[in-house]
């Protein structure tokens, strides 16, 4: 008898979707804990093992990270990203600095020639952000800074296909560069972006690209492997 793959009740798949809805527009943020499964249970009015069948299936396409006695934490936002965040947890640091590179000078350069007047309010806004959580000494908000405000140089460059591959990468990116600025931010390690912003208020392609690509190589450790 040929083997058949067994249905997955349609409750389960409409919470996996309920669920995967809270993470993709953003409610649950990539690193936030999820409600527990007795709060699921409660939220959704379905039983314990139809949340938990939902879980388990989100965390095995790549979503979410079952952490036993500590919950269960948004990773990534697709299952795209999630397969990222796993192929290249690992990768050389430098490499990962250099597939940055060429994706934010190649962004940095299309927003130069395409973005808008609210692309550039965008910008100004983020740029404020990161400097201001720079001078507040905390690294973890700087780096969620830093990183929304290169993901909004991405976007500026409204090609929808380099954007979506960016944001897939987005949490591989950001575990590198989290593990780069450490746990204290150094004054000689800050790197000024408004250099960056000025050239695509400008209009300037290629100063756009060039201060876009060395950026990914201005963090500690890649710095130094690199030289």
């Amino acid at each position: 008898m040929p083997l058949t793959s067994p249905r997955r009740s349609a409750l389960a798949d409409q919470v996996i979707a309920q669920l995967r809805a809270q993470i993709t527009s953003g409610d649950w943020p990539v690193g936030s804990r999820i409600p527990t499964e007795p709060e699921l249970v409660e939220q959704l009015g379905v039983a314990r093992n139809t949340v938990r069948e939902a879980v388990r299936a989100l965390a095995h396409n790549g979503l979410l990270d079952i952490r036993q006695g500590s919950g269960t934490y948004v990773v990534a936002t697709s299952e795209l990203a999630g397969v990222m965040n796993r192929r290249f947890a690992e990768a050389d640091p430098v490499h990962v600095a250099e597939l940055r590179s060429a994706l934010e000078a190649a962004a940095a350069r299309l927003a130069a020639d395409r973005r808008t007047e609210g692309d550039l309010r965008q910008l100004d806004a983020l740029l404020e952000r990161r400097e201001r959580a720079w001078r507040s000494g905390a690294a973890e908000a700087f780096v969620e800074a830093d990183a929304t405000l290169h993901m909004a140089v991405v976007a500026a460059s409204h090609n929808d296909v380099l954007a979506e591959i960016y944001a897939d990468l987005g949490g591989v990116l950001r575990e590198f560069l989290r593990a780069d600025v450490g746990e204290v931010l150094r004054p000689e390690a800050h790197m000024d972006h408004a250099r960056l912003v000025a050239a695509i208020r400008a209009g300037d392609g290629d100063l756009a690209a060039s201060e876009a690509s060395t950026h990914s190589f201005g963090c500690r450790g890649t710095l130094v492997e690199r030289d």
